[in-house]
């Protein structure tokens, strides 16, 4: 799938010769997951880039020339996002490339960037994606690595020293295992059961069996992203174990409550973004009036509920937007460097502060522990 979305130039412009300034382009691409298994991330982003689009071509563009976006939906297939990488590059000549809604996709789409010196702004979660830092690519959201350290510091506060891990097989689950298995020994934390599970099992009851009979145990994390973590919380339930239970970031939305169900994940905690908890956030929190109008024109526009997912797009834009608008230029090189001087930008996600060796620029203060209670995401205080 493909869509082109621009501003036409009114014909009264043409008539009058005005239309040479009035059609400047800046033309940005995007491949991300609409349709497949990540379509639950992808598709919020794909409507988000098009609201924003729309939005900024309204109010005049980006120093007085119109965005045209060309997005592609990749279907979180890594060869088809490769694919229309290359085509946004050779054929549609964009000037920077926002996608990559998982961690496959985005590696395909980087590879391409990179040897055509394209800046590339990923939504995908993996360390891998930014580190080593690659010289065209940024990415959006917080690293597994950071999830991991958050859940780890919360972990500590509880006094938990031993604790299950259950993960995903999948990119995401792999690439968080590994993270937390590199972190844990520096909050005095012991891994004392560590089992797996393919994202399309529909049943981790042996698998938790195991960690729930292991000595010990006093809580346990899931790294993983999709269905899998649901099915994990709902069987978590049935087998009536009453350990505290820690998912990732990668399922830091309503619609993992609606997956796992209510009551079975009444106490479950994650690290996620300032989004999720909009209402809850101070009046002088710098994020909230990204995040409330964010919210208001998302859920406004679409009737549904607005999602951290759709956030790492919104923020990849206003990313690019904020560059394109200091460098007076969207000129690639030009855009990359003014991508690495960002500083103090407020996202839905956090605050964002890049240089040359940080391609992200957030911290651990860009996290919100939450929890689930009564149905809906708290703060953790």
């Amino acid at each position: 799938m493909k869509k082109t979305l621009t501003t036409t130039v009114p014909a009264a412009l043409i008539a009058l010769g005005l239309a040479g300034a009035a059609s400047a382009e800046i033309k940005i691409g995007a491949s991300v997951s609409a349709t497949g298994p990540a379509a639950f991330l992808g598709d919020p982003e794909a409507k988000t880039l098009e609201m924003l689009v729309e939005e900024t071509n309204a109010k005049g563009g980006i120093n007085g020339e119109q965005i045209a976006l060309v997005l592609y939906d990749d279907g979180g297939d890594a060869n088809k996002a490769r694919t229309f990488a290359t085509r946004l590059i050779e054929d549609d000549e964009v000037q920077a490339i926002i996608g990559g809604t998982t961690t496959g996709t985005s590696m395909s789409i980087l590879s391409v960037a990179e040897d055509a010196e394209i800046p590339f702004i990923s939504l995908a979660g993996a360390i891998d994606i930014i580190q080593p830092v690659k010289p065209f690519t940024f990415k959006t959201p917080h690293t597994d690595r950071m999830a991991c350290q958050k859940i780890f510091e919360d972990m500590q506060k509880s006094g938990i020293q031993k604790i299950g891990m259950i993960s995903g097989t999948d990119g995401f689950g792999a690439s968080m295992q590994a993270q937390c298995k590199d972190v844990v020994g520096e909050y005095g934390i012991e891994i004392a059961a560590d089992e797996t599970y393919d994202p399309k099992d529909a049943d981790m009851t042996a698998q938790l069996t195991k960690i729930r009979n292991t000595a010990g145990v006093q809580a346990v994390l899931n790294p993983g992203f999709g269905q899998g973590p649901s099915i994990v919380t709902r069987n978590y339930r049935q087998l009536g174990i009453e350990l505290p239970l820690y998912q990732s970031h990668g399922v830091a939305s309503d619609g993992f409550i609606e997956l796992a169900g209510k009551a079975a994940a009444e106490g479950v905690r994650l690290p996620g973004t300032a989004l999720l908890v909009a209402d809850l956030l101070a009046e002088d929190d710098p994020q909230k009036p990204v995040v409330t109008a964010y919210k208001a024109a998302f859920e406004g526009k679409f009737k549904e509920p607005v999602g951290t997912f759709g956030g790492y797009a919104h923020d990849g834009f206003a990313l690019l937007v904020d560059a394109v608008t200091r460098a007076g230029s969207a000129e690639p090189a030009a855009v990359r460097d003014a991508l690495e001087q960002t500083s103090g930008l407020a996202g839905t996600t956090g605050i964002y502060t890049m240089s040359p060796e940080d391609h992200l620029g957030l911290d651990l203060s860009a996290f919100r522990m939450l929890e689930v209670k009564d149905g809906s995401w708290s703060i953790v205080e």
